[in-house]
């Protein structure tokens, strides 16, 4: 449904408020946005110290939650019970990035690494008891990627031991601790009492579950999934924007929208706290170009990457050094690290085969990138016909290719293909050795630098 038109009709007083409503989606701020103006919509802010009642999925309660539903508000007017980030609709899909949550908290912060570990026990069904006093190594590769699909359980030995010694000394049990939502499907089934709202939201929804099937036939669910392509995106940030850049009097040039996008990938999030950012720096100025973006924004991942794998090619050891302790301290995974690298080096060995063909004529060192375009990229067309591919430097933008081309007289033939050997063995490595990640990534790179 269209939250804007259901808001509109409910302040215009054409329709009442739903008992409850359900917002998904993994757009975390139009979720919070959708959520902060349904309640500003449903009671007023003098009623809400007495009225409004917010209950955490990390914490949640059900049979709590339901009491709640069920007890007249505090004062005359609407009562608006909230429950945020729930986990009643998750299933094992959602197995892979709760994974990747524990590895991410599991030194700095403990005790959220924990909570997600709960989940993770909470979906899978796996009981504390089979999993202790060393239970928890009969789960093989295979059934570990059978129930965490597109996870390689690779490093479960150094985080899954210590989760589990630290459920059972803090006497946890989630036997007991194992949500039931049959009360409150019971509840809504019902009907909540007249004059009080449930609002629940959350990342990641089952539509198969009994619970959701239930919120759609008596409230409204609203959908806020993150829009494909960039220039969806793109819209959808300069429309979330439109009312905080009227309010501070500021626009934005073409180029310092197309600056934001590439520092947080139209990430709404992202985009709007960068944005806040800028309103502020501009002071009294009025236009905020491209410039003022890249002034105030940091580095993003996608930069250092590219930082990283220059650095590389560029046989520059205490950049390339640097930039991957950057990476690792955003969190990027080291798959992706990985990848990344495995793509600039076999997009080297692609431009030494275009050179060895012979086909390229004459290749100067120091060939400038008009030249290129003019003199030598029409032969690799020409050579490529229907078979250039994403995969392929034959079918990656001729700026790409020229710096391949360039690139690639740093390095031999031979020294190319042994590199790629090493990624592949380093690939295996990851999913079936306990070695530490960085330190097999960091030699990797002192190998080609040296």
């Amino acid at each position: 449904m269209d939250f804007e038109k259901i808001l509109m009709e409910f302040k215009k007083g054409k329709a009442d408020p739903s008992s409850c409503y359900l917002l998904h989606g993994e757009e975390e701020y139009l979720v919070k946005d959708a959520l902060n103006k349904i309640i500003a919509a449903i009671i007023p802010a003098s009623d809400r110290d007495m009225n409004l009642f917010f209950m955490d999925g990390e914490n949640e309660d059900i049979d709590g939650l339901c009491e709640t539903i069920l007890t007249p508000p505090l004062i005359p007017g609407r009562k608006v019970v909230v429950l945020t980030n729930t986990r009643l609709f998750q299933t094992r899909i959602a197995l892979p990035e709760i994974v990747q949550k524990i590895r991410q908290h599991f030194e700095n912060d403990p005790d959220m690494a924990l909570r997600y570990f709960l989940q993770f026990l909470k979906i899978t069904g796996w009981n504390i008891d089979d999993l202790r006093d060393g239970g928890w190594k009969k789960i093989t590769s295979n059934n570990w990627q059978k129930t965490v699909e597109g996870d390689s359980g690779h490093d479960r030995e150094t985080w899954l031991p210590e989760m589990i010694e630290t459920c059972i000394s803090r006497g946890m049990d989630m036997s007991e601790k194992r949500e039931v939502t049959e009360r409150l499907e019971d509840t809504l089934r019902k009907g909540i009492p007249a004059g009080i709202h449930l609002i629940i939201t959350a990342e990641t929804v089952d539509k198969r579950k009994k619970l959701f099937k239930i919120i759609s036939e008596t409230g409204i669910v609203l959908n806020f999934s993150r829009l494909k392509g960039e220039a969806r995106q793109k819209n959808a940030l300069m429309d979330t924007a439109k009312d905080i850049l009227a309010q501070s009097g500021k626009k934005l040039t073409p180029g310092a929208w197309t600056a934001i996008g590439r520092k947080t990938g139209f990430n709404l999030a992202d985009s709007m706290k960068a944005l806040e950012t800028l309103i502020t720096y501009a002071g009294d100025k009025i236009s905020i170009e491209e410039s003022d973006v890249e002034e105030v924004t940091g580095k993003t991942k996608e930069d250092t990457v590219f930082d990283l794998t220059g650095a590389l090619v560029a046989r520059k050891l205490d950049v390339a050094l640097s930039n991957l302790k950057d990476l690792f301290d955003q969190g990027i995974n080291h798959v992706l690290i990985l990848s990344m690298i495995a793509r600039e080096i076999r997009f080297l060995l692609h431009a030494k085969m275009f050179i060895r063909s012979g086909k390229l004529g004459s290749i100067e060192p120091n060939m400038d990138y008009e030249k290129f375009q003019r003199s030598v990229y029409p032969v690799i067309l020409q050579w490529r016909g229907d078979k250039g591919g994403k995969g392929t430097l034959d079918g990656q933008h001729p700026y790409v290719i020229y710096n391949a081309v360039k690139n690639s007289n740093r390095f031999s033939y031979e020294s190319l293909l042994k590199y790629l050997e090493d990624l592949v063995d380093m690939d295996i490595a990851f999913k079936t050795m306990t070695k530490e990640p960085k330190f097999m990534l960091e030699r990797f790179i002192v190998k080609v630098c040296t």
